[in-house]
């Protein structure tokens, strides 16, 4: 097309350029890819075919899982197409939509991590309400809130990149397209745009991770009130909240709330919050939740009979 001067698609470097790292890493990530869509799916299935995990907070749990079976299906097969294909590369539209995939997904587990906040705080804060107020129509509304915020957050990504003009080099340190690796290549001034992309990316990290961290202070703080059993209950439920949001978060953090640049760890960090966070939130909601571990020997003993 005119106007990126004729290059029509990308290479990416990916983790590593040794071989034999690269068919190692093939292999873990695609054990990693297994263990997350296994474990995101079975959680899914295990919320919708239970009848005892009708909670808004399970409602919420599936919607997670499933997020993140999807987000990291984004990233991964590609990598390991990466890891054994010696032509790495990617075309132009497919890097666009990668983009806007990585920010569509990424924005609605964001904020849906904000919903899940707000759903624990109401539950331990405002028991005799929660019943009232987190009633299935407004979990739904909830729901669809973090899809149309994380599609106008990720939106504004192709948007940005798409008509500039990009006449080599096309190389791209990174296993993915990511918008300050893009700008680094792109044949003209893109500071002004980096610049929003910090205020758009950074923004959102930093005021919704002091918005959770703030919430779960009020949150824990309140739990001098409720009994030891309701104690040990919520402070496992939202120790897993918690644990789920910094591994999200700060890397995500030091991406973005920065002097805008690309820097050769980022790709590294990239890792944690778009393949390791994805495979780890079953293990972490699973291994905490009693219920959820009743609910899941239940349903999958009954099914074998």
């Amino acid at each position: 097309m005119e106007q990126r001067d004729n290059v029509t698609e990308f290479v990416l470097v990916g983790l590593t350029q040794s071989l034999q790292g690269q068919k190692i890493l093939s292999v873990v990530f695609l054990l990693i890819y297994i263990m997350t869509l296994v474990g995101n799916l079975l959680t899914v299935l295990t919320v919708v075919l239970s009848p005892a995990l009708d909670a808004p907070a399970y409602f919420f749990l599936g919607f997670l899982s499933f997020l993140d079976a999807v987000y990291s299906t984004t990233f991964i097969p590609n990598m390991i197409k990466n890891f054994l294909c010696e032509k790495k590369t990617i075309s132009f539209r497919a890097c666009m939509t990668q983009l806007f995939m990585e920010h569509l997904f990424g924005g609605a587990e964001i904020l849906l991590l904000v919903v899940m906040a707000y759903d624990r705080y109401m539950a331990i804060c405002k028991p005799l309400h929660y019943v009232t107020i987190m009633n299935r129509r407004v979990c739904v509304l909830l729901m669809l809130l973090a899809w149309a915020g994380g599609f106008l957050h990720a939106v504004l990504h192709p948007l940005f990149v798409y008509n500039l003009p990009f006449c080599g080099p096309n190389v791209i340190d990174h296993f993915m397209c990511d918008m300050y690796p893009l700008l680094k290549l792109a044949c003209t001034d893109t500071y002004i745009i980096a610049l929003t992309v910090l205020a758009n990316d950074g923004a959102i990290c930093v005021v919704l991770f002091m918005l959770l961290l703030t919430s779960y202070g009020v949150i824990l703080h309140s739990l001098k009130h409720l009994s030891q059993g309701g104690r040990r209950k919520a402070l496992s439920t939202c120790g897993s909240h918690i644990t789920v949001v910094v591994l999200f978060f700060v890397p995500c953090v030091f991406l973005y709330v920065r002097p805008p640049s690309a820097l050769p760890i980022d790709k590294y960090l990239a890792v944690f919050y778009t393949i390791i966070t994805p495979m780890l939130n079953p293990l972490i909601y699973t291994l905490r939740n009693g219920e959820m571990q009743n609910a899941m020997k239940k349903l999958w003993t009954r099914k074998r009979k």
